[in-house]
């Protein structure tokens, strides 16, 4: 291997792992792939910065595994993501998404709203100093998502429409429609029903993806829409 390709591989590797991760939380399938990609990504991993963040995407494969019911990988992912945060510098860039997905892990695990909202706000901070708006958007979502079990609709209304708006300004179509439902959780009729067709509507031109988020193109559900 060449001197100067070597930083490239580590890194290289974490952003395929990560990426096929995502595709299996978002259509459910290519989980040997993921952990194919995982392994390797372990594998090249040199420092602490880089074990630290391979840590952190085997906790959110084995997150999606347990919150999509493929198999229960709850305890892999709870010690996964203790390990990443015990190797990550205190300034390292993966923080943020790493208190991310341990927000993730007290919100729809562990069922720990508290943990969950601390997590999420250090996630946010984090995000918007280093500019992360693709993880803001996320942020935003999950945090409005708490305030609303607690009744905080203007909160509420206002963390989704941010998350709304960042990710239709990215282009980010397959996180669209879950915004979409999402803030029609918050919002009155007609607003939520014109929110939940326009949803509908992207989740036919994306071929269903993602396809967990079926059930929320109905009737009003009885909870948002929180897996990503």
């Amino acid at each position: 291997m060449l001197e100067h390709d070597a930083g490239t591989v580590p890194a290289a590797a974490l952003q395929r792992t990560a990426l096929l991760t995502e595709r299996c939380l978002y259509t459910g399938q290519g989980w040997t792939e993921a952990e194919d990609a995982l392994r390797t990504a372990e594998a090249v991993a040199r420092s602490d910065d880089e074990r630290g963040a391979a840590a952190s995407e085997r906790g959110h494969l084995a997150y999606a595994s347990t919150l999509l019911a493929v198999r229960d990988r709850a305890d892999e992912a709870s010690v996964a993501l203790s390990r990443s945060a015990a190797l990550l510098a205190p300034a390292s860039p993966a923080r943020p998404l790493l208190d991310f997905r341990r927000g993730l892990i007290a919100q729809n695990i562990a069922e720990s709203p508290q943990a969950a909202r601390a997590a999420f706000r250090r996630a946010h901070a984090g995000a918007a100093n280093l500019g992360d708006e693709l993880l803001l958007s996320s942020t935003w979502r999950h945090l409005a998502a708490l305030a609303l079990r607690e009744g905080e609709l203007a909160e509420a209304r206002h963390g989704f429409a941010e998350s709304l708006r960042i990710r239709e300004e990215l282009g980010f179509l397959v996180g669209t429609a879950p915004a979409l439902i999402s803030l029609a959780e918050a919002e009155d009729e007609p607003q939520a029903a014109r929110l939940r067709a326009e949803a509908g509507r992207l989740f036919r031109l994306l071929g269903g993806v993602p396809t967990w988020l079926a059930p929320y193109l109905g009737p009003p559900a009885q909870r948002t829409a929180e897996a990503s």
